[in-house]
């Protein structure tokens, strides 16, 4: 799980959005879901709370659980998967498996 964090950029593998890219705005580690976006949308029903405040339906981005996507590489072009480099002074980088790129 710890190979998606924020301000990546995704795609999505599964379900109605599959083959779309966006970028991760909350990761849920606990629940292992990630919100991105642009996907996966859903509708809520709001109602109006303050006069000056507009009720109705809301479209807002849902959680999407982790295993539905994988990181977008800009070496590759195309989804990857991520590699991990232990540096010498105990800090961790992560890297694409097909081009060695680091992110």
């Amino acid at each position: 799980m710890a190979n998606i964090k924020k301000n990546d950029t995704v795609v999505v593998l599964t379900g109605k959005d599959r083959g779309k890219t966006g970028k991760v705005l909350l990761v849920f580690p606990k629940e292992e879901k990630i919100i991105v976006e642009g996907i996966n949308f859903a509708k809520k029903h709001m109602r109006k709370r303050r006069e000056d405040e507009q009720g109705g339906i809301i479209h807002k981005e849902a959680a999407i659980h982790f295993s539905n996507l994988a990181i977008f590489c800009k070496g590759c072009n195309r989804p990857t998967k991520i590699g991990f480099n232990a540096l010498k002074d105990g800090t961790k980088t992560r890297y694409c498996k097909r081009c060695k790129e680091a992110f």
